[in-house]
């Protein structure tokens, strides 16, 4: 199986993160989600939300042309955050 990861630059790796901070404060400051947990919780219900996001990022097909294989590499730092928004990297070897 051929692994197609992407390497990406620091610049686009910050703007994943941003992504990520993003949607989760949206769903922080959502009026709706609060609703609905409350509702929950006077059913009588407590609930743990857990999201998964995933982003999925390729180049543009006139820059990856000729290109078979790239690999993303992740500093400990980019981890510890990834997993502070409780965002999986899931590796697909096997």
């Amino acid at each position: 199986m051929v692994e197609n990861i992407l390497e990406i630059n620091d610049e686009a790796k910050q703007i994943v993160h941003e992504l990520g901070t993003a949607i989760n404060l949206a769903v922080e400051k959502s009026s709706q989600v609060a609703d609905a947990i409350e509702r929950l919780r006077e059913a009588g219900y407590e609930m743990e939300l857990t999201l998964r996001l995933e982003i999925a990022l390729r180049e543009h097909a006139e820059e990856a042309a000729g290109e078979e294989e790239a690999a993303l590499e992740l500093t400990d730092e980019d981890m510890r955050t990834l997993r502070r928004m409780k965002i999986r990297i899931d590796s697909e070897e096997g």
